[in-house]
């Protein structure tokens, strides 16, 4: 059986560029042994949003090296586009998966339709390192949809499988390394297990609602952290919950992070921030 290791907090939050305002739950700079093979999670909770038909919010073109981005999106509707050709606008349940790898540039703002209408946003951006060995290789997107992700009945509510594996059930996202992402519905006052693989780093974040994990309670926007060691957990729920849960094979290389890159060695950022300035990382198409 897992155990519960740490409850993972913000201690406030901050915007990125004009349209993201998150809570970053865990980073690059903490453990990163305890966290892998995940970098980094933004949880962008519930924000109401006016109009804004001027200009859509967002961040403009910025690079990434050396590993992936996770984008879900609860409610709101995000564009992107990239210098891999990777782009497109995604909405509620739908996931952007992007492996930034060698290199890529890209941009994500608030849909011109959204931008218009206003609304509710809420989303999660979640790290993920890659392998050395595939730090290099060619960017790529992938673009998952609703209706592409697998939702199966679990006893205590219902999940949505984005990566990995549950009861026979596999998720479309494509990894590098062993990865479950499952996205979950939980009932009230329910005790719901979970199987999760034995030697994996793994990770409850609770997006809404509260559960008790080994008698300690763990709110919204908050993350349990259990251990490598066990196969299951059981977690209670003290409400309705909404969470994410995460789990991956460490990868057992050094971790140098710097901004927008993540390698193996400082030699390594210089590199990638030498190859930026001098515009090898190309530019996101218009």
């Amino acid at each position: 059986m897992k155990t519960l290791v740490d409850i993972l907090r913000s201690s406030g939050s901050h915007w990125v560029g004009d349209g993201f305002p998150v809570h970053s739950l865990f980073s690059y700079h903490g453990d990163t042994k305890a966290i892998s093979p995940f970098l980094l999670l933004d949880y962008a909770a519930p924000y109401m949003f006016e109009p804004n038909a001027a200009s859509p919010r967002g961040v403009g073109q910025h690079p990434h090296r050396g590993f992936e981005t996770v984008t879900i999106v609860y409610d709101g509707e995000v564009s992107h586009r990239d210098s891999s050709g990777g782009g497109g606008t995604i909405g509620a349940g739908d996931v952007q998966w992007m492996t930034a790898a060698g290199g890529i540039i890209h941009e994500e703002y608030h849909s011109e339709g959204f931008s218009k209408t206003g609304g509710p946003f809420h989303m999660v951006q979640l790290w993920v390192n890659l392998p050395a060995n595939d730090k290099m290789k060619p960017a790529s997107y992938q673009g998952i949809t609703a209706d592409q992700i697998p939702t199966i009945a679990i006893d205590g509510g219902t999940a949505r499988i984005i990566a990995g594996e549950l009861d026979g059930m596999s998720g479309p996202a494509r990894t590098f390394s062993p990865i479950n992402l499952w996205d979950m519905r939980l009932e009230a006052d329910k005790d719901v297990r979970l199987a999760l693989p034995e030697g994996h780093n793994a990770m409850i974040a609770v997006l809404s609602g509260h559960i008790t994990v080994d008698g300690e309670g763990v709110g919204a926007a908050e993350i349990a952290r259990l251990s490598v060691e066990g196969e299951d957990v059981t977690l209670h729920t003290d409400g309705k919950a909404m969470i994410l849960v995460m789990t991956g094979e460490p990868i057992d290389e050094p971790v140098v992070g710097y901004g927008p890159f993540v390698m193996n060695s400082e030699a390594e950022i210089r590199t990638a921030i030498d190859d930026f300035n001098s515009g090898r990382f190309g530019k996101a198409a218009a």
